[in-house]
């Protein structure tokens, strides 16, 4: 036992070193042996979320270029289990692998959802969606954060929450069955959408700006 932790420590120390300084270099546990990882680099601002879907909780967030370490995805589907540097160090997730870039992901042998103790016992239950995002077009990201009156409105005036098939990022668009409301004294309008408020152009119905 103690051999084999050893080698899935070292196994991802190249990742931790690749986006911090040397005398802050840390590791990453992960549970997968060394050759079923791959590295992959977020192409959009994505969540990290505690399981493979919309349904959990963020529990993280990787800039674009992020680099993670890919164990492997659930069969049939893009959401894939991943290692990176979060704020507090290294941590484990699950992320939309349509925003991950990396040789050899679909490669990977496919693994399983297995809750950690302290969730043990709590149910999550899988939402019906209503509908898919529009494929993400680049967009100028805004040269300013929403005023924090914006934010404040939006937390104190919180809308049903309506849950799309995929992640939802900067630029990605929303059907029509999602129904868009106002913020006072803002040009954009907001949803709650995959457990996160978003700020969202009304006329072309894209995402600007997510509250993670």
């Amino acid at each position: 036992m103690q051999t084999r932790s050893t080698i899935m420590i070292a196994a991802v120390t190249a990742v931790a070193a690749l986006s911090q300084p040397a005398w802050a270099q840390t590791t990453i546990t992960t549970t997968a042996p060394v050759a079923t990882q791959t590295l992959a680099v977020a192409t959009t601002p994505l969540n990290v979320r505690s399981g493979p879907g919309p349904e959990y909780p963020v529990i993280g967030a990787l800039p674009v270029n992020g680099q993670v370490a890919v164990m492997g995805c659930i069969e049939g589907s893009l959401w894939c289990q991943v290692a990176y540097n979060g704020a507090q160090g290294p941590s484990q997730g699950w992320a939309y692998s349509q925003y991950l870039q990396g040789a050899g992901i679909r490669t990977l042998p496919p693994v399983a959802y297995n809750p950690p103790p302290a969730t043990t016992g709590v149910t999550i239950v899988r939402p019906a969606y209503s509908g898919d995002f529009v494929a993400p077009v680049a967009t100028e990201p805004l040269s300013i954060a929403p005023p924090p009156t914006v934010q404040t409105y939006i937390v104190q005036n919180p809308r049903p929450q309506v849950y799309l098939n995929g992640e939802v990022v900067e630029g990605a668009g929303l059907p029509e069955t999602v129904t868009l409301a106002p913020v006072p004294g803002s040009e954009y309008q907001y949803a709650y959408v995959n457990g996160v408020p978003v700020l969202v152009e009304p006329t072309s119905r894209r995402v600007r700006y997510i509250y993670r």
